[in-house]
Parts: C-alpha cells; sequence; structure tokens
C-alpha cells in the first residue's frame, strides 16, 4: 500500500516538531533555574505573587516572557531576568513549563 506523499510529509514534520519540542524543554530546563527562585522547581510558585508557570500554553508564555523582556509589559522584578534571552532562549523555557503539569 502507498501512502499519499502529503501523509508521509505531514508524518515527518510530526516527528520533527516532537523531537524538537523535546530538546527545547530539555535545554530549557538548565536556562530556567533562575526562574525556580519565584516561580517554584517545577513551575508551580509557593507564593501567591507569582503565577504558576507549569501547564500553560507555550504559546501564552512565549508571549508574556517576549513581552517582559521588549518592555511592553512592564514588571521591575522580572525585567532582569529576561532582559538578555533570545528568540531562541524564550522558546525553549516556554517549551519546558509548557510540559511541565499543572499540579503535583
Amino acid at each position: 500500500m502507498k501512502l499519499p506523499i502529503s501523509l508521509v510529509c505531514a508524518l515527518i514534520l510530526w516527528s520533527t516538531a516532537t523531537a524538537f519540542a523535546a530538546t527545547d524543554a530539555e535545554v530549557g530546563a538548565a536556562k530556567a533555574t533562575v526562574c525556580s527562585g519565584c516561580h517554584g522547581p517545577d513551575g508551580i510558585s509557593v507564593n501567591a505573587l507569582w503565577p504558576n508557570l507549569a501547564g500553560q500554553h507555550v504559546e501564552y508564555l512565549e508571549k508574556q516572557i517576549k513581552a517582559f523582556r521588549d518592555g511592553t509589559r512592564v514588571e521591575p522584578m522580572m525585567q532582569p531576568f529576561v532582559a538578555t534571552l533570545s528568540d531562541a532562549d524564550v522558546v525553549e523555557i516556554a517549551t519546558l513549563y509548557a510540559s511541565r503539569k499543572a499540579c503535583k
């Protein structure tokens, strides 16, 4: 049985994206160690002042981190931690927290 080329391409893209997501999360873990000081080691905050990051949608996390970094969302406590993050760093950190469970 021959598979349609579009299906083969879709499967290749899906498997590649899945592999990259795992890699992004693993790399993000090293870059996110400073985040755990406020947001908890697993992205679950112990202080109501700081939101949980675990289980949030990756797109939401990327948007918020970039907004803090670029100054379109101002929070003096966050600014120093995100000021030097590259777009790739943001994706890796967001992927890490999105991959974690929201509740223990």
